[in-house]
């Protein structure tokens, strides 16, 4: 497990959002990125726009694009993460699981895939049914690629909560879950880092 220098702050990176700019997953991950920063932590954002354009990750391909190798060696450096997917169908996006398929290529690290690293969750969903569902499945995603997810995972019911602009959550209780999330993030990178 790599250690966090004392002269540096925690490293995390956030990966989430959909192919809709200004997605209300990618809002949510901006109030938990927000709450990383608060807790200290310097953020790096991989929002829609972003994993839109992330070719399919295919194992038996060699040769990585730009956009995949900046990916991987930003998990790679990461002290911690902050993953956003809305639910579609009871299950993550594609978008957001070809990013996590993408960290194959972290598997022969010293630190294989997100070993040693806190794993914020957020998901959002049109109704609560989705959300609950999808918020297991990504933290059985972020447990098979060896990573810890945090205590605190935030589901958020976007047919009750708007997010108007990147600051503007309707929903006070849900900004502060959000804000939750990024300060365990940051919290236990720094735990772990000190163990």
């Amino acid at each position: 497990m790599s250690r966090i220098e004392p002269s540096r702050p925690p490293i995390i990176v956030g990966i989430g959002g959909t192919t809709r700019a200004e997605s209300s997953t990618e809002r949510a991950l901006g109030f938990a990125l927000k709450g990383a920063q608060e807790a200290g932590a310097q953020v790096r954002l991989f929002g829609g726009a972003f994993l839109h354009g992330l070719p399919h990750y295919a194992p038996e391909t060699s040769v990585l694009t730009d956009a995949q190798r900046e990916l991987i060696e930003a998990v790679r450096s990461a002290d911690a993460l902050i993953i956003a997917t809305p639910g579609y169908h009871g299950g993550i996006s594609g978008m957001v699981k070809n990013a996590l398929d993408t960290l194959e290529e972290l598997r022969d690290d010293t630190r294989p895939y997100l070993d040693g690293r806190a794993v914020g969750a957020i998901v959002t969903a049109y109704g609560w049914q989705a959300a609950g569902t999808v918020l297991t499945s990504l933290r059985s995603i972020v447990h098979a690629l060896r990573g810890w997810p945090t205590p605190f995972g935030a589901a958020v019911n976007t047919l009750e909560t708007r997010f108007e602009s990147a600051d503007s959550c309707s929903d006070p209780k849900v900004s502060e879950q959000l804000l939750t999330v990024g300060r365990q993030a940051s919290a236990f990178a720094l735990a772990f880092s000190a163990h």
